[in-house]
């Protein structure tokens, strides 16, 4: 047991709105929805997120659905998953389900959260279902999800009036490890993979030029044009920029390389790098011309720095000192010119971390995984007193 939302969401919707945080992010189950990934639905499914939404607009909460959050149907991913071309038509078929059951309330919509993380985890490095390492396999993940989010987001429009239409993507600039030029190109190809080759197919209409012909075998006639469909917003998660190393033992030759020791930031414990949040924000307003939004940024901690103390308080310094420096990075970016009309803390509560389980806590609220109660960390008092700030 995490934080058991499904049961305990009016306590959670109450959070939010304690806040004063008027939009809530947050993403529908395709195997709660449709358990075999097609075919019968699962009522209790649906009726869980009517209870969802209505709760939140009754808040005076504007919801914000994404469709896809990297939990693809079992039965599926044994008919192929993403390598499946068909896996594109299948995400419609959802997303069509999803749209005439919500789309009478939630007009904020996002096809998928961070196409590179479930697409090379899965498909290139097995860090995460269904764990195949193979280049073939992953091209061909890349492409069906492309193809799927531009299905999306015409289903999206056909059914659902006066719609908002984006994609969340994760996007960190990639560094060679030490900054040696023997990990360059090994840093330049995962650069492609992580930050190019979902955004520039959807929205520029191609591929980037150093794996277009890697994914050229599973292109047929009219893919790119199905895939770059009018969005009105794009979403960006951002915690970091990534450091490539050269690994010939690799399926594409690079690895996952390490920040270099001056990095590391006392009061955070890990990495930051604000100037980089910055230049990310200006990047996409300057490359793709739409209005950001930025669907995740936060810091995890230990369960030693996120605990209580003897008095019930949580005195997250290190998560304070991460939000108040990469805020003022993204004012000093929206001064420089980004477009960014809005920001999600992730998270509001600890809980289960898909790499990393129980271990690393992100929310501005303290989860105790056996009590279950709720206590606001300082840096949640902090962004409460920030937004009631900003409004007056």
């Amino acid at each position: 047991m995490a934080c058991d939302h499904y049961h305990r969401w009016p306590e959670d919707v109450g959070l939010i709105k304690d806040l004063g945080v008027d939009a809530y992010r947050f993403s529908i189950a395709w195997p709660r929805l449709l358990p075999k990934g097609k075919g019968p639905v699962n009522q209790k499914g649906l009726d869980f997120y009517d209870r969802l939404i209505d709760g939140v607009l009754e808040a005076g909460i504007t919801p914000w659905v994404c469709l896809y959050h990297w939990d693809l149907p079992q039965a599926l991913d044994d008919l192929g998953g993403w390598t499946n071309r068909d896996c594109a038509g299948w995400f419609a078929d959802y997303a069509v389900l999803a749209a005439k059951r919500y789309g009478d309330r939630v007009k904020h919509f996002a096809t998928f959260n961070e196409f590179s993380v479930f697409t090379m985890f899965g498909y290139a490095i097995d860090w995460a279902a269904p764990g195949v390492t193979d280049r073939a396999a992953h091209m061909k993940a890349i492409h069906h999800v492309n193809l799927a989010h531009g299905m999306g987001v015409d289903v999206l429009r056909d059914h659902v009036k006066d719609v908002s239409i984006g994609a969340i993507h994760n996007r960190q600039i990639v560094r060679p490890e030490g900054g040696l030029a023997e990990n360059q190109a090994a840093a330049d190809l995962l650069d492609a993979h992580w930050n190019g080759v979902f955004c520039d197919p959807q929205h520029l209409g191609h591929y980037p030029e150093i794996m277009a012909r890697d994914v050229e075998p599973y292109v047929q006639a009219g893919d790119l044009a199905r895939i770059c469909r009018p969005t009105d917003w794009m979403g960006l998660n951002h915690y970091g920029p990534i450091y490539a190393k050269a690994d010939p033992a690799t399926t594409w030759g690079y690895g996952w390389g390490a920040p270099p020791e001056s990095a590391n930031h006392p009061e955070v414990g890990w990495p930051i790098f604000p100037e980089v949040f910055k230049d990310e924000l200006l990047t996409l307003t300057r490359r793709y011309g739409l209005p950001v939004y930025v669907t995740e940024n936060g810091c995890g901690g230990g369960a030693g720095s996120d605990t209580p103390d003897e008095n019930g308080v949580v005195d997250d310094t290190h998560r304070l000192a991460y939000f108040r420096e990469y805020q003022q990075a993204m004012l000093d970016a929206v001064a420089e010119g980004a477009d960014v009309r809005g920001y999600f803390v992730w998270a509001l509560l600890d809980n289960f971390e898909w790499g990393s389980g129980y271990g690393p806590r992100f929310g501005l609220y303290h989860v105790d995984f056996d009590s279950q109660k709720r206590t606001l960390k300082n840096s949640g008092k902090w962004y409460r007193d920030m937004i009631k700030g900003q409004r007056k």
